[in-house]
């Protein structure tokens, strides 16, 4: 008898294991799938470590949207704030002449133009925060109305027109590496272990967790699931800002059209690697797991040639896919 129920215990939790974990199955099942397709090309060292630089602004905001979609929530607003923290640092770190934004500029030390980016992409956050804490706006009308605003804001800003001619010690967060370590992964690392903490060994993060898995009991346990609102809006925007940098210091340029549909992939990414949109359910882990595979499948498909407009609508079939497992999990 005991025996029995030694081997059925055995089983349950290797499904359970099975289940917790088959988002790395399906990164590995993907890597080997197009390794065969791309003749190995996408298994080269150099390509695997493009794809984690590519990604890491998705990494990095996916941490935050995150507690948004296990509050039952959603944030649209990312690629447009991502845009205009860009701008903003980007025309703050210009080499001084003729063609800067801000006419008379001085040259400023690198650290203001990031401040200025962060802050920029807080602020928005803020805002945000406000509409869903206070007026009580639904988070899917609050972000989609803030996307449509803060792109039009970085086209106001710089008049439609890209940033250009930054200065070579801003360009170093995007382009240089520190001990063969490119430093867009060690801001990503950092930003990992900082959320991590902030979800598992804070009061915050507790909350967060609380008011998904049920709102009601949360306030009656005297939670204020407003004051969590606010901040869960105003981190994610601090965490756009932070991407943006990134962006801009890579390419060299801040435009307004950066981050534009990048939304997509950071849902995509957070929702594939186990964040339930019923709320309540997300690991930082697995929204690294589910970066990675966007990383994965962008790259394999850009080296097979296939149409961008084809990869948008292999993305969107992606999350509808995970929201049918997701439901299905959560119907057993």
């Amino acid at each position: 008898m005991s025996e029995s129920k030694t081997a059925s215990r055995s089983s349950f939790n290797f499904r359970e294991a099975l289940s917790t974990y088959s988002i790395v199955l399906i990164l590995i099942g993907f890597l080997v799938l197009l390794a065969v397709l791309t003749e190995g090309r996408s298994l080269s060292p150099q390509n695997l470590l493009n794809v984690v630089v590519q990604v890491t602004p998705i990494g990095i905001i996916g941490l935050g949207m995150m507690a948004a979609i296990i509050t039952k929530g959603i944030d649209l607003s990312v690629g447009s704030t991502v845009a205009v923290a860009a701008v903003v640092s980007a025309s703050l770190a210009q080499i001084p002449g003729e063609k800067t934004l801000i006419a008379n500029l001085p040259a400023l030390p690198v650290f203001v133009s990031i401040i200025a980016g962060i802050g920029v992409g807080t602020l928005i956050g803020a805002i945000v925060g406000s509409l869903v804490a206070i007026f009580k706006i639904p988070p899917f009308v609050a972000t989609l109305g803030m996307m449509t605003a803060a792109r039009g804001i970085a086209n106001i800003y710089t008049n439609g027109r890209p940033v250009t001619g930054l200065a070579k010690g801003y360009n170093v967060i995007g382009q240089e590496s520190i001990l063969g370590i490119p430093i867009p992964i060690l801001i990503l690392v950092a930003c990992t272990v900082v959320m991590w903490l902030i979800y598992n060994r804070t009061r915050f993060g507790r909350h967060i967790y609380a008011i998904g898995g049920n709102e009601m009991a949360a306030k009656v346990s005297g939670i204020s699931v407003a004051k969590a609102h606010f901040k869960i809006y105003t981190l994610i925007g601090m965490l756009a800002g932070i991407a943006g940098i990134i962006l801009t210091a890579r390419t060299g340029s801040g435009a307004p059209s950066l981050g534009n549909i990048m939304e997509l992939d950071v849902i995509t990414a957070t929702v594939i690697g186990g964040t339930s949109f019923n709320g309540g359910v997300g690991k930082v882990w697995g929204v690294l797991v589910g970066t990675a595979i966007i990383g994965v499948i962008n790259n394999g498909l850009s080296l097979l040639n296939v149409s961008p407009f084809w990869q948008m609508v292999v993305k969107g079939a992606i999350i509808v896919i995970a929201i049918i497992i997701d439901e299905r999990k959560n119907r057993r």
